[in-house]
């Protein structure tokens, strides 16, 4: 039997794993109803003493990989920057720099350990303005100040290639770009725009991902139908959402890209937090069986698994992939 790591990388190669598909959360926050104990990160870790931040780091390190073993995960996204939900709300799953680096490097021994694959958000190109706050100001940009959004663009990648080189050096297997290039209607910049903002930097990035023996994953949300084609015949390896609200069709989009770019993602996030159970089990059953053949595929949510989220709920995923989500 192979590890969770290898039916992860075989996934993300477009071939069929050995043994089943892998389960991987792009950011999983319901550490705490997974395992009635409590993770501290976010603001809350900001408040403790420098004696409590070390304890905190190593159970929150045991939480993280006892949730893994319980939900069967293939790859463990690592701690990550500081970002807000909303103006002045910072998001749960990160803390400072210096306590992050600690951190994760005992998530990466955990997940060595155990063959879990590990995965880092590295950045490498932008998307769509994420904030109601400059959402008009950058949109007047786009048309009245194009060279700023060049710079942007500039700026995006450059960070990136800085941390695929530093995460290499770290071990870790795959990179993350988390950018959302379109809403529930399509894409948000148009076909010249992608070309000039969006396709060259994800294309330099994914290649140089690749060149370092490492792999990359593309988050976004919103319907990126139109594009499918595009990212799949870059050096991207896989895709991450195919969001559901927004119309997308996971059967119809691996159709598309069968054997070019893997498929993450697509139980809608929100029916993970809500249920019905029964829903849940069924929309995960119903997702294996037209699109497991073949490989190319990895099982979880369509965006981060929020705090909220109830384990019996989380359950019903599991279930379904244990009845249906095997290969041998």
């Amino acid at each position: 039997m192979k590890t969770k790591k290898e039916n992860m990388i075989a996934a993300l190669e477009c071939r069929q794993p050995a043994d089943f598909v892998p389960i991987w959360e792009l950011e999983f926050q319901a550490w705490d109803n997974a395992s009635n104990r409590h993770v501290i990160l976010g603001t809350e870790f900001t408040t403790l003493s420098e004696k409590e931040k070390e304890t905190a780091i190593n159970e929150n390190a045991e939480i993280m990989l006892e949730v893994c073993e319980k939900f069967h995960f293939s790859a463990l996204s690592m701690v990550g920057n500081y970002w807000e939900i909303a103006p002045g709300h910072p998001s749960y799953y990160w803390i400072t720099e210096e306590w992050k680096l600690k951190q994760n490097a005992l998530l990466q021994r955990y997940c060595e350990k155990e063959g879990i694959a590990t995965l880092a958000n590295s950045g490498g190109f932008m998307g769509m303005p994420g904030s109601s706050a400059n959402y008009e100001e950058f949109c007047y940009m786009v048309i009245d100040e194009p060279e700023k959004i060049d710079e942007m663009a500039i700026g995006a990648y450059e960070y990136g290639i800085n941390n695929v080189k530093k995460f290499c050096d770290l071990g870790y297997d795959i990179l993350i770009n988390a950018a959302d290039i379109a809403d529930n209607k399509g894409c948000f910049y148009s076909p010249a725009q992608m070309e000039r903002w969006i396709f060259p930097y994800l294309y330099k990035w994914a290649e140089e991902i690749k060149k370092s023996g490492m792999y990359s994953i593309m988050h976004t949300d919103g319907n990126v139908n139109s594009v499918l084609d595009i990212l799949a015949d870059s050096d991207l390896h896989a895709l991450q959402a195919i969001d559901p609200v927004a119309g997308m069709n996971m059967k119809e989009a691996k159709d598309r890209v069968a054997g070019r770019l893997c498929l993450c993602g697509n139980i809608e996030t929100g029916l993970l937090m809500t249920g019905p159970k029964e829903t849940i089990y069924e929309n995960t059953r119903v997702l294996l069986e037209e699109c497991k053949v073949g490989g190319g595929l990895v099982l979880g949510a369509s965006n981060a698994s929020v705090p909220e989220t109830p384990c019996e709920n989380y359950m019903q995923l599991v279930k379904a992939w244990k009845e249906y989500g095997q290969y041998n």
